[in-house]
């Protein structure tokens, strides 16, 4: 991961990160850097960033098809959450074309404890936006795009409304793409999810992201059983729709409370669940508890089969748009064998 973010420092936009071993003093540059994007954590003393395990290796970006990918991420004036969240498969997925859009801005309203999105008050909605990932997807000649965005509780919709512009967007350029949205959680905004609902994504993913027993340190600004509730209302409003949902481990939670989380999807009749490794940005990030192993992500894996979800991605890199196009695929066949059966 710190390959990838060293690379991506060269864009004027990234923060200054390391991945190295503790220094005694970090430079001025870095300490101001961050602060500017996370002053909510500005204040709190530094979390030491443990080493990484040999089982958690990345592929550095910089082929020529990931020059072309950025180059028109660039051009369109758009974000990328593989960008913004300092993605440690961004050079696996921007060499292959594949690129998770970040819709509503590059600043987020809340400030969870793991996530490495700026933070503060964002900037009014860009209108062409939709239009400019629409010319996008066609540009790259996606089969299957991801649309992410940061939380925006300062609107009242909370961003629905454009995010079911996106998607009119995107239908209109490359009718055979197929689409699949990471939202916020629409907290509070009565309405919201069903404007959503009604563009038809074809995969509907909402992000858990820890168990419920975490969210008070590192996800203060959302409810967990409203997540599932809104998964859960996903299928009432349109069972045709794929429901996805994604956690991140190693932040302290206990193996039980992973398996009482897949249980509780599974009441909310969520299709696919993925499971990875939570790396911790900076140090005024929360700390790595500890690297979960591949054999214990393994068995997760099998666990979460054995509990009804057509599809399941779990391992140490895995993200939630990590693979989205070729898991797509396997979970329609899943839903195909399913049904036939």
């Amino acid at each position: 991961m710190a390959v990838v973010l060293d690379i991506l420092n060269r864009d004027p936009r990234r923060k200054l990160n390391t991945d190295a071993a503790p220094r005694d003093a970090k430079t001025a540059d870095a300490r101001i850097a961050e602060k500017a994007r996370h002053p909510e954590k500005a204040h709190r003393p530094d979390q030491p960033i443990a080493r990484k395990p040999d089982w958690i290796r990345v592929k550095a970006p910089g082929s020529p098809k990931w020059n072309e990918t950025n180059r028109i991420v660039r051009e369109n004036k758009l974000v990328t959450v593989c960008e913004e969240a300092g993605c440690p498969n961004i050079g696996e997925c921007w060499e292959k074309k594949h690129a998770t859009f970040m819709i509503m801005g590059d600043t987020c309203t809340r400030a969870c404890a793991f996530c490495n999105v700026k933070t503060g008050m964002p900037l009014p909605l860009d209108r062409e936006e939709p239009e400019s990932v629409a010319k996008a997807v066609e540009k790259l000649g996606l089969t299957h795009v991801v649309i992410t965005s940061v939380d925006r509780d300062d609107l009242a919709d909370g961003g629905a409304q454009h995010f079911a512009d996106v998607i009119h967007a995107i239908r209109r350029r490359s009718p055979a793409t197929t689409i699949e949205i990471l939202t916020p959680d629409f907290l509070r905004k009565p309405g919201a999810l069903e404007v959503v609902v009604a563009a038809r994504p074809d995969v509907f993913n909402h992000n858990l992201e820890t168990v419920p027993s975490k969210y008070l340190k590192v996800r203060p600004g959302a409810r967990y059983f409203h997540s599932i509730r809104l998964l859960q209302r996903v299928k009432e409003i349109d069972p045709s729709i794929f429901t996805k949902s994604g956690i991140m481990v190693g932040l302290g939670e206990e193996r039980n409370e992973v398996l009482q989380l897949m249980d509780d999807l599974r009441s909310a009749e969520v299709d696919f669940i993925t499971i990875g490794q939570y790396l911790q940005p900076t140090r005024k990030h929360h700390p790595v508890i500890r690297f979960v192993t591949p054999d214990e992500f393994k068995a997760f894996e099998t666990t979460a089969y054995a509990k009804g979800f057509l599809m399941v991605s779990s391992s140490p890199l895995t993200r939630s748009s990590h693979h989205a196009g070729e898991d797509f695929a396997r979970l329609k066949a899943a839903r195909a064998a399913q049904v036939g059966g």
